[in-house]
């Protein structure tokens, strides 16, 4: 039986819903039926990270209206999700994991209102990883006042494709685990803001094959990638040092020799990757540092704090 279809037009769509997936066909299917169910003029866009279950011809099959872009070989989520937002038609590109679903039409269109300040390049669209409680993550606390936090989950956000790309978007050195906190660092640096979001969340299904080793190697290797390349010298040292502590002491005792290994891959590729350093202004730092200890500020008590979006 085929599924709805996405209406194609000679105009750019308002917004792209892309989704990057390997090996998730069934997960897919759900998430694909509830992007094809949002409101107003979408394309939906699936970048096949090389699977081998048969995907790309579920999706041809039952979803002729999505636009299916396959590759024979697996780069990473980071790598595909860059190409997703650089192929995109729409100037926002909203982007859910291949095991989420939108639970209400409406999603996209609340996401697109609320980039309503020029300061907004991103929102972070609330979602419940349901398999973990009922919690509203990525949620404004006050619907009427723009709230802006410090970064958003890759599981449910949305970027203005232009600012996205001009920031040269997820730095693909990271590879896994923690893109986004080192592409908003950057972001806010650059005067850009993330917002969070108003629409109704997004269901998250979190896959119980996910790797915890990796989750943690990469975790910590990317911490400590992190410092090394934004901070500024010495604090980034002392800074690196307290998250690799912090890292450890909360990583489950089974998984300590996976923290212990990204902390030593993350000196070694700080060094390796030390052309790429571009430290950011220390204003940058201690105003992301004050908005995860917050939790988020309303927008105008961030303004005053940024430089000129031209500078």
């Amino acid at each position: 039986m085929k599924v709805g279809t996405v209406e194609q037009s000679a105009r750019a769509p308002a917004a792209t819903i892309a989704i990057v997936t390997k090996d998730r066909r069934e997960s897919l299917r759900h998430a694909l039926a509830s992007a094809l169910a949002q409101e107003g003029e979408i394309e939906v866009l699936v970048v096949d990270d090389g699977s081998a279950d048969g995907t790309a011809e579920m999706v041809r099959a039952d979803f002729p209206g999505v636009r299916l872009e396959r590759f024979s070989s697996s780069a990473g989520l980071v790598v595909r999700r860059n190409f997703a937002v650089r192929v995109a038609r729409a100037p926002v590109v909203v982007s859910i994991d291949d095991d989420a679903v939108f639970t209400a039409p409406d999603v996209v269109a609340q996401t697109l209102r609320d980039f309503d300040h020029p300061r907004i390049a991103a929102v972070a669209v609330p979602y419940v990883d349901v398999r973990h409680g009922d919690a509203q993550l990525q949620r404004a606390p006050d619907d009427d006042v723009p709230w802006v936090g410090a970064t958003f989950r890759g599981t449910a956000f949305a970027v203005r494709r232009a600012e996205f790309l001009a920031l040269g978007g997820f730095r693909e050195a990271i590879f896994h685990q923690g893109e986004e906190a080192d592409f908003t660092l950057r972001m806010l640096d650059a005067g850009w803001l993330v917002r969070f979001g108003r629409a109704a969340p997004i269901h998250h299904f979190e896959s119980p094959t996910r790797s915890l080793r990796r989750m943690y190697v990469y975790g910590r290797r990317n911490e400590i990638l992190l410092c090394f390349t934004y901070l500024p010298f010495p604090g980034n040292v002392l800074i690196a040092l307290g998250y690799a502590a912090k890292g450890v002491r909360h990583t489950p005792r089974r998984q300590i020799p996976s923290s212990l290994r990204g902390i030593v891959l993350g000196v070694r590729d700080s060094w390796r990757l030390r052309s790429q350093r571009r430290p950011v202004r220390w204003r940058t730092v201690w105003l992301d540092r004050r908005l995860r200890l917050a939790g988020g500020l309303p927008l105008d008590e961030v303004e005053r704090w940024l430089p000129d979006r031209d500078a």
